[in-house]
């Protein structure tokens, strides 16, 4: 079991970039991808229209709603591990149930956390994106921090995506290319 205050000794083949809408878990999750070399996917790409059309709309999802792309993003996962592929992924994953979908050994989240304060002013100055701010409460309202007995570590939300960034590939000894 290892968590927050394991850093370098968790094996990490493929990273789980997590958080609520906002708090720049794909813009840290690219840049980490492109510092090491590996595979990128984001998260918020595999929904299915139907969950697209009903954020955008400003009706949170349901855990029905939810099931069939974490399984998606799961499948991408497993598909990296599998072929001994590292990679990157973006995904809310705000609740361990959600997380446990997505949990396999080489498997580390890495959570990007910020205040409410923070993530909704990002959130107000971004167009282009189909989360709307007002889904920031329910979010999390619904976030479940990662246990200390997940693999993961917790990165502040309040620095530029490069210090983020450098940050997780120094905690978790990855190596640059």
């Amino acid at each position: 079991m290892t968590g927050a205050g394991s850093e370098g000794v968790l094996d990490a083949r493929v990273l789980v970039v997590m958080g609520v809408s906002g708090s720049g878990k794909s813009t840290v999750a690219a840049t980490v991808a492109e510092r090491l070399g590996w595979d990128f996917a984001e998260g918020d790409a595999m929904h299915p229209q139907a969950n697209v059309d009903k954020m955008h709309a400003g009706t949170p999802l349901t855990d029905e709603d939810r099931w069939p792309w974490l399984e998606v993003v799961g499948g991408w996962v497993r598909e990296h591990l599998g072929s001994g592929t590292p990679g990157v992924v973006t995904c809310s994953a705000l609740k361990r149930s959600y997380r446990d979908v997505l949990r396999a050994p080489g498997v580390v989240f890495v959570h990007v956390a910020g205040s409410a304060d923070l993530i909704g002013g990002r959130m107000a100055q971004r167009t282009g994106h189909f989360m709307p701010t007002s889904l920031l409460a329910s979010q999390l309202a619904t976030l479940e921090v990662p246990g200390p007995d997940e693999a993961h570590i917790t990165v502040a939300a309040d620095r530029t995506p490069d210090e983020e960034a450098d940050e997780v590939v120094e905690r978790l000894g990855l190596a640059v290319r």
